[in-house]
Order: C-alpha cells, then sequence, then structure tokens
C-alpha cells in the first residue's frame, strides 16, 4: 500500500483533537511500525546482514553492533554468491504479478570493487549466481542467459521465448500464484549445467482487460488465464550443459508430468531433483535428474485421498545426500527423513501439532529447526528438534507468532514476534534461545494506540453443528456493558489451509476493526472448516464442495453470537475480500436470514471463472464435479438477498476477474435485488494506489454506519 503523509499541522491537530483511532491516522502513517528490512547471516555465522537507507550494512552477532556497510547505496534487495565474494543488487523494480517482477541489477565484486551491470543495465527476472560464484544466470523476455562476470560475455541458452506462448524457466501465471514462486530453474552444485522447466501456454485461453487511465480509447491487458477445467501450459524439464552448449529434453514419460512446480538442487554435483504432480494433485512424484547423463530416476510418490500441498513444499538435503520432507500424511504436517535412494528413514517430528516453517539443519548437533504450533493452533513457536532422538527444544517465546532467521553456525537467531496485543519485536538470541539484545521494538507505536484507546483481540472457541470448536477471537469496546446490546461485525477469510485467528500483530485491518469498534460495534473473526493449522481433517473437509461448510460455519457462528446477551441478533454483519468476499456474498444469500448487511470485496462468485491449480486442487475439475461449483456459487442464491450488500472489486483484477462481481451483479439486477456497486478503475486484487485506499475504507465505514 502507499503510504500517504499528512502535514505536520494536520498530524498535530489530528492528535491534539482525537484520542480515537481515526481513519485519517491509520493512513496518514501515524501508526507506521518500525522493523528490520532483508536479514541474512554471512556464512562465518559471526556477522548479519540487513538492507538500510545508506546500504547493506554488517552486524556483529556477537556484540550486535554495526561493522559498516557491505556496499554503500540504496538498494531494494541483494543476493551474495556462495562464497560471499559477490554480491547482486537490486537496483530498480517494476512489479509484474504477485512475485514476478522486472529488476535492474548490479553485480559488484567484494574483493576488487569492479562492478558491472547485468544483461548491460536492462531489465532481466529472476537472475541466479552459478555456485562457483563466476556466472549469474537471468531471464529476459522469456529467454534464459548467463554471464560471465569477469568478461561480462553473455550467453543465450534459448532463443523461443515469447510472450503469452513460450516461457523459459520462468513461471506462467497460474504457477506464480499458486505455486508460489516464479523461478522454474536450478544450476547443479557444480556449475556445469543448469535444469529449467519450459512452458509452452500458446494453447491456454487468453483472458484480456481493458485498461482505462486517462486515453482516448482503453488499452488492454492481455495474458494466458486457465480457468477450471481449460487448457493449461504444456511443461517440459529441459537440461543445459555448459560445457556442449546443448540443450536436451528430460523424459519423464514415465511420471506424473502434467505439472513441474519444483526444481532443486542436492548436495551432490550432479544431480537436480523435480517436483511433478499429475493434474488433480493428489500424488507428486520426487525425480532425481543425472546432468551427466540425463537419466531421471524416482525416488519416492507423496500422495493423499484428496490433495498433496504442491505449493508448500519443504525439502533439503544433508550432507550425505539423504533429505528431510514435510508431509501431512499422519493428519498433521511433520517432517520425515529419508536416505540418498528415497527410502524412508524415520519420520522426525510427531504429535497433535503442526511444522509450519522450515529454517535449516545443523549438522553439528544432528538437528533441525523448525516453526510449530506445538503451543496450540493459534500460535507458532520455534523449536530445534533432534532427526536422531525426537528430541525437541523450545527456543523461542511460548506464545504469539514467532519467526527466526538463524546464523550460518546456528550459535544465533534473531526472533521476530508478536502478540495480538503487542506488535512486532526483533530480539537476537543464542542458538539455544537466550536473549542477547533486544534490536528492535514497537513500544511508540504501542504508545500512541493505548493512549488513543486501542483494543485488543479475546481469543475463544466456538462450535459449529458438525461439533467441531471453532478458533475465533473478539475486540469489544473499551467501556463494554454486558447488559447492553451490540452490532456485530464478522470478518473472515476462510480459503483452505488459511488461518485468520491468529495470536499475532493485525498489520492488516486490525486498525480499521479497532476504528469500528470505538463506533459501538463488536468485531469478531471465527476460522471455520477448511481453514489451516488444525489437522488435515478440518482442513480437507471442504474437499470438492468448496463454500458450502465455510458458509455453514459462518452461519453457525453467527447464530451462536447472536444469543449472547449482549448481541443484537437484528444487526449482524459480515466483510471478507477474495475467498473472504466469496464467504460474504453467500452470508447475504444462503445467510440472507442471519445477516443483515455485508461487504464483498474483489469475491470469486463462480468458480468456475477462477483458475485451474487452485481450484481444481479443492474441486476438481468442473467437467468431473459440477455440483462442487454450482450449489455453492452465490449467484445462483441472488434471489435470495435481503440484506444491505455492497460489493466492490477493481476493474483490472487480473488474480479474481471483475467478470466475478459483474456475473454476480447481473444475477442481483434481473432478481430485482437492490445492492451498491463500487468498481475501482485499472485497479488489481489489492485495489491501492493514490488515495484508494483511504476512500475505499471510509465508503466501508460509511456503508456499515448507515446499514448496520
Amino acid at each position: 500500500m502507499k503510504k500517504i503523509f499528512l502535514s505536520l499541522a494536520v498530524l498535530s491537530s489530528v492528535m491534539v483533537f482525537s484520542q480515537e483511532i481515526t481513519l485519517d491516522k491509520i493512513y496518514s502513517g501515524y501508526y507506521r511500525g518500525k522493523g528490520i528490512s532483508g536479514i541474512a547471516s554471512l556464512k562465518n555465522g559471526e556477522n548479519y546482514v540487513v538492507i538500510e537507507p545508506t546500504g547493506i550494512a554488517k552486524y556483529s552477532y556477537k556484540t550486535s553492533q554495526k561493522e559498516g556497510n557491505v556496499v554503500d547505496g540504496r538498494f531494494e534487495s541483494y543476493i551474495f554468491s556462495d562464497d560471499e565474494s559477490k554480491i547482486l543488487l537490486l537496483k530498480e523494480s517494476e512489479p509484474i504479478y504477485r512475485h514476478s517482477f522486472l529488476g535492474k541489477f548490479d553485480v559488484k565484486d567484494l574483493k576488487s570493487g569492479k562492478i558491472i551491470n547485468l544483461n548491460n543495465g536492462n531489465f532481466v527476472q529472476e537472475p541466479t549466481f552459478s555456485p562457483d560464484g563466476t556466472k549469474v544466470a537471468f531471464i529476459a523476455e522469456n529467454n534464459l542467459y548467463y554471464q560471465d562476470i569477469n568478461s561480462g560475455k553473455i550467453t543465450q541458452i534459448t532463443s523461443d521465448g515469447k510472450k503469452n506462448h513460450i516461457l523459459n524457466g520462468l513461471a506462467d501465471w497460474v504457477y506464480e500464484e499458486e505455486f508460489g514462486h516464479a523461478k522454474l530453474y536450478e544450476w547443479t552444485k557444480n556449475s556445469d549445467a543448469i535444469v529449467f522447466v519450459k512452458s509452452d501456454e500458446t494453447e491456454v485461453p487468453e483472458m484480456y482487460i481493458p485498461i482505462y487511465g486517462k486515453q482516448l480509447y482503453p488499452s488492454e491487458m492481455r495474458f494466458k488465464y486457465p480457468k477450471a477445467g481449460e487448457k493449461n501450459s504444456v511443461v517440459s524439464a529441459q537440461l543445459f550443459r555448459l560445457d556442449s552448449g546443448k540443450t536436451t529434453p528430460l523424459n519423464l514419460s514415465a511420471f506424473k508430468n502434467y505439472y513441474i512446480p519444483n526444481v532443486y538442487k542436492t548436495a551432490k554435483a550432479d544431480e537436480i531433483i523435480l517436483i511433478t504432480s499429475a493434474r488433480t494433485q493428489n500424488a507428486s512424484d520426487v525425480l532425481k535428474v543425472n546432468t551427466k547423463t540425463g537419466n531421471v530416476q524416482k525416488l519416492f510418490t507423496e500422495t493423499d485421498e484428496k490433495w498433496v500441498d504442491t505449493d508448500n513444499v519443504t525439502l533439503e538435503f544433508l550432507d550425505d545426500n539423504s533429505f528431510i520432507w514435510g508431509s501431512e500424511r499422519d493428519g498433521n504436517r511433520h517432517l520425515y527423513w529419508y536416505d540418498q535412494n528415497g527410502k524412508l528413514k524415520k519420520q522426525i517430528t510427531k504429535g497433535n501439532w503442526e511444522v509450519t516453517d522450515y529454517y535449516g539443519y545443523n549438522p553439528k548437533t544432528k538437528e533441525v529447526l523448525i516453526q510449530t504450533t506445538e503451543k496450540g493452533s493459534i500460535n507458532k513457536v520455534v523449536s530445534k528438534v533432534n532427526i536422531q532422538n525426537g528430541k525437541s527444544t523450545l527456543i523461542s517465546n511460548s506464545e504469539g507468532n514467532n519467526r527466526a532467521s538463524f546464523s550460518g553456525n546456528y550459535n544465533y537467531f534473531i526472533e521476530t514476534s508478536s502478540t495480538a496485543a503487542k506488535p512486532f519485536t526483533y530480539v537476537l538470541k543464542d542458538g539455544n534461545g537466550k536473549t542477547i539484545k533486544e534490536l528492535q521494538n514497537n513500544n511508540e507505536l504501542l504508545q500512541k494506540l493505548q493512549a488513543d484507546n486501542m483494543v485488543t483481540k479475546e481469543f475463544f472457541t466456538v462450535p459449529n453443528e458438525a461439533g467441531d470448536q471453532m478458533n475465533a477471537w473478539m475486540l469489544k469496546p473499551k467501556d463494554f456493558n454486558p447488559s447492553k446490546k451490540y452490532p456485530l461485525f464478522m470478518f473472515q477469510y476462510s480459503g483452505p489451509g488459511s488461518q485468520s485467528v491468529s495470536n499475532s500483530w493485525d498489520a492488516g485491518n486490525g486498525l480499521w476493526f479497532n476504528h469500528l469498534v470505538q463506533k459501538g460495534y463488536i468485531v469478531v473473526c471465527v476460522d471455520g472448516r477448511g481453514t489451516g493449522y488444525k489437522g488435515t481433517k478440518y482442513k480437507k473437509s471442504t474437499y470438492l464442495n468448496l463454500g458450502k461448510y465455510e458458509i455453514e460455519d459462518q452461519i453457525a457462528a453467527a447464530k451462536w453470537f447472536g444469543k449472547q446477551s449482549y448481541i443484537d441478533k437484528s444487526r449482524i454483519g459480515i466483510f471478507g475480500w477474495s475467498y473472504g468476499g466469496y464467504m460474504a456474498s453467500l452470508a447475504l444469500t444462503k445467510g440472507a436470514d442471519v445477516f443483515k448487511a455485508g461487504i464483498a470485496v474483489a469475491p470469486v462468485t463462480n468458480w468456475r471463472y477462477y483458475d485451474t491449480v487452485y481450484t481444481e486442487r479443492f474441486l476438481r475439475t468442473p467437467q468431473e464435479n459440477p455440483k462442487g461449483y454450482d450449489e455453492n456459487s452465490p449467484t445462483e442464491y441472488a434471489n435470495l438477498l435481503k440484506g444491505n450488500f455492497l460489493l466492490i472489486h477493481g476493474t483490472a483484477d487480473d488474480n479474481v476477474h471483475f467478470q466475478n462481481s459483474m456475473e454476480f451483479a447481473e444475477a442481483l439486477i434481473q432478481n430485482k435485488k437492490q445492492f451498491e456497486f463500487m468498481a475501482y478503475p485499472d485497479k488489481n486484487h489489492g485495489i491501492f494506489g493514490g488515495q484508494t485506499r483511504p476512500q475505499l475504507y471510509q465508503k466501508m465505514t460509511d456503508f456499515i454506519l448507515e446499514n448496520l
């Protein structure tokens, strides 16, 4: 979100005359927090670097003192070569989709001071050092290249790249959005070969979006977008050897090869790992490629009767080429240890909790460093677990949301922590979790919020009709009176594997919710069936029926709240964005007798209009499961709308297309239903830029005040 600054005079007047959380304060930057950007350890394990306004700064773990800048200047990001003798510096970028961007990069030799412009200073995508640090591979206009750092010579690996047709080493729209990354190539450890994915999207149907701007005639944004049941890119794995300069396709015909979401290098010089998947995404092959011979061997297949999380892969190869793998096969996400041939050695972590992040393996202590929910599903903590005896040691705070950035030797880590009541702190700790020094806090922000009468979340559970206890939070007015009746405003997202009820600082809508509380509302959030971190049975209960159980749970929660003595059951509203907008649309139709008002921002209103990878993972194709698509679409229930409904969408949304809201609007119109509709010209799924967010949140606030 673009920050909007007020003059000092305006800020001071807000501070003097209003001891409350106002929209002006939220969007003026008055509540801006402090952080530490770009934390990474150097390989010596004794120093770490961060991005500062003056350059890439170097600090000592032992003393926590700054030891100067590795590089002077202002940079957006950086990447070190493996031996840390060179650094790749991002000077300028232009976003494309969620993860992808065009960037201008410099490579600096930290010993000689020599600087070269990558690709002669032109834009590139996904640059990566070769492991020996002598070359940088990159993608330009859908073709793969590498540049020799010493001579500056650029070698073109592919030449058939073409927008909306062929991509080399680069994810297409749906791969990037749903598998979570744009890069689809990898160097071998000995730097003599690159394995990459070629995507032919020629037959993928094309989406076009009008861009209005201030032009006499609108221009068009055109890109390949495979909607559920439609053709995807035809992908193939390619091996390029630097010595011969030749590219050869790898034969994956004996394996699942519809999707190739991931490419990894191993501890061995001439090996690459490919993760491949069937279209159904309920089975993934882990394949080992010999980059000398081109031979491909299957290590094992991960299967699930519903789906494998192809967008959440944990894989690390140890020095003996055994590897660690993440799987949900026992009902929770845990780690498993395989030998180099793909034979399971043992399950490393066990318990009625989940591994939510993986940080690395310490060969000296035989321990993996992980983030888990072992202290409750709304908390995330950091632990180390011995892979041989299973001994686990908690090394972070035991409550809240805790993340770690470890030193190269695992003797130190920087813990980033927050709770629902306390914004982010950055604390330097030793490898056993002992605090060395607090590096950064947000006490000043907290004091401002407390002075403006911020309230904090109360956590509890709410029952659904299936007998589950659903995680929930509530924000109540500071002068809450249990004998008074309050209007209720519900927020949710509800998408598969998501989590909105978390003991963490809410840097998204948290301040706006406080603003509404100060206007006299109680605000709540409930994570119903389909959401994450409570085991796979709960998460995958919505399989083949997206929307059905999620909306049943939101309706059940609203009814439960309506029975509480302090809630006015005739004044219950609901809000959501994206998947949450889908839920809000269903709430005002299927749940019309319960909800008085609703706001749906950028909603999916028909899963037939959403992309293949995401939608088919949970619903299969429309051809296989038409009922799963149609029976849970709010357009099918437009005739049931009763309450006050505000529909909002950006016209240039490349993710959830404006088409969704247009179809739902037409269904409401043909059923003679009155509603409010706000379109944001040329805005994408995030709906931001300039004064857009302040205007949007003022509009939603006014709608709530007038209709709930």
